[in-house]
């Protein structure tokens, strides 16, 4: 399962971030309730920052009353395209695996 959500984890948190900007520990909070309890924190900010390399999220640095400022990032028109192509290409895998499932039709 583990590496399976590899595949699909940055589609995931774009979708996350499609309903709203967050910070790294935010996304990390809506995975676990939405049942992506075995992602590790540290495999989220590592794709945190691969995203925002490709340029897929805008970045803030907003203050925070703990420690150093959090980066909040929110989904950009970039983001929403490969969320898009993210869908489709799901749409398509699921399609494809409900066909594999239900077999041969007689």
């Amino acid at each position: 399962m583990t590496e399976m959500l590899k595949g699909t984890l940055e589609g995931i948190v774009l979708a996350l971030l499609a309903l709203g900007p967050a910070y790294g520990y935010e996304i990390t909070a809506r995975l676990r309730d939405q049942g992506f309890a075995d992602i590790a924190e540290g495999t989220v900010y590592a794709l945190l920052v691969r995203i925002e390399q490709r340029g897929l999220v805008d970045v803030e640095k907003v203050p925070s009353e703990k420690g150093p400022p959090r980066k909040v990032f929110t989904l950009n028109a970039q983001g929403r395209e490969a969320l898009d192509e993210f869908w489709s290409s799901w749409g398509f895998l699921a399609d494809r695996l409900a066909h594999l499932k239900e077999g041969p039709r007689s």
